[in-house]
Formats: structure tokens, C-alpha cells, sequence
């Protein structure tokens, strides 16, 4: 992945988009941050399922996973069990 700068709150404002299936997923929701390296280890995204009052899951993106960071799109490849969520 090539080496840019964005915000923490740039990336929030970003819709996900799955590569393998061409799906958006949704929005960057919030971080898992190794605070002994300083480094974000995953996105999460929630994801609302059945009712309004029904409680939030998240999906959780590995850094690995993401493909690129562009202007207003973040580009991942995500796993075969996630059709199950999506």
C-alpha cells in the first residue's frame, strides 16, 4: 500500500467497498489500535441487522485486508466467511 497521510476522521468519512464482490460495505466506524507500536491493527463496520432496536455487530477488517486508501473510497478484500454478514 502506498505511503499517504489521512486522518482518522477522513477515513471515517470514507465508504468501504469490498474488491471481490464490488459490495459497499459501509463506513469506518472505529479502530483497533496497538498502542505498543502506535499502529492501527483493524477498521470496524458496523453492520445493523434485523430491527432498529437490534444491536450492532461489527465487521472487523484486518489493516492487512485493506487495498487502498483513495480520496473518498477505501478499497478491501475481505474473507469468504463474511458473505454470511453481508
Amino acid at each position: 500500500m502506498d505511503e499517504e497521510l489521512h486522518s482518522i476522521n477522513s477515513i471515517r468519512a470514507m465508504e468501504v467497498i469490498d474488491i471481490e464482490r464490488g459490495a459497499k460495505i459501509g463506513f469506518a466506524r472505529d479502530f483497533k489500535i496497538d498502542c505498543e507500536s502506535s499502529t492501527i491493527e483493524s477498521i470496524l463496520i458496523p453492520v445493523q441487522k434485523g430491527s432498529w432496536f437490534g444491536k450492532v455487530e461489527f465487521i472487523e477488517v484486518p489493516w492487512k485486508d485493506i487495498i487502498k486508501i483513495g480520496d473518498d473510497v477505501i478499497l478491501v478484500k475481505l474473507n469468504t466467511f463474511m458473505d454470511e454478514i453481508l
